[in-house]
């Protein structure tokens, strides 16, 4: 069911957007299915320059997502015992393996033009961790180490995990952060193809953290990380279908 936030409570623009801004629209709690039908609407819509950048910002109902790297024996369990725990199972087209998403998690979502997907996920995991930094949580990139391994890192824990889809030079998918989500349904499957050890923004301070504090710094710091200006823009003028480009 869709959240009730998700056509936001933003005044209404008299356009779009300018070549500066990035638009960031905040949904609440969105159902997977729903936000990649979404995501595949407003990439269509940036294609043809009805709208410019955007960066969505939600949280998910928990689910598995399979994306295209991943392998056998990634999901133990089977379906229907995940089912069983009250956890959706989906395939998705965005880069990496299983991961899950829950309450409590961050998932920022990102419909931009880019023609050089490495730097757009180096990008968010430069944002990640300056946002975590300012919330008191030090943590790195693990360049060097291989493509599972890209995401966020708190010492040898991970705490932000990053999958994206390029699809006619316009990206979807994206990141998510651990904020103050239910780790347990890591340790049911093999997270991103890895044994490691999750941790969350709340494990990592030892209290319960603000999400929509971190919520407004993660927007922030992916802003400036592509030297752009925060407009925050409801979701129903994103689906527009007025002409609206500045």
């Amino acid at each position: 069911m869709r959240s009730s936030s998700m056509t936001g409570g933003y005044a209404r623009h008299a356009t779009i957007h300018a070549m500066d801004d990035l638009l960031v629209c905040h949904l609440g709690r969105v159902e997977y299915r729903e936000a990649t039908e979404l995501q595949e609407r407003l990439r269509e819509r940036r294609r043809r320059d009805a709208i410019g950048d955007v960066l969505l910002l939600l949280e998910h109902p928990p689910v598995y997502t399979r994306g295209r790297r991943t392998r056998e024996g990634e999901l133990p369990m089977g379906a229907a015992w995940y089912a069983a725990q009250g956890i959706d199972v989906v395939d998705t087209p965005r880069g990496g393996r299983v991961t899950y998403h829950g309450p409590g998690q961050l998932v920022g979502y990102a419909i931009m033009r880019t023609d050089d997907v490495v730097e757009h996920v180096r990008s968010m995991e430069r944002a990640i961790v300056t946002a975590l930094a300012e919330h008191g949580v030090a943590s790195h990139a693990r360049i060097d180490d291989g493509p599972d391994f890209t995401g966020a890192w708190a010492g040898e824990r991970k705490i932000a995990s990053i999958g994206v889809h390029v699809s006619h030079g316009v990206t979807a998918h994206g990141f998510a952060v651990n904020v103050d989500n239910d780790l347990q349904p890591f340790e049911w499957v093999v997270p991103c193809g890895l044994q490691a050890q999750m941790t969350s923004v709340c494990r990592e301070l030892r209290e319960a953290p603000n999400l929509p504090c971190f919520r407004k710094r993660m927007a922030y710091a992916f802003t400036q990380e592509h030297g752009r200006r925060q407009r925050l823009v409801a979701l129903e003028r994103l689906l527009a279908h007025a002409p609206s480009i500045a």
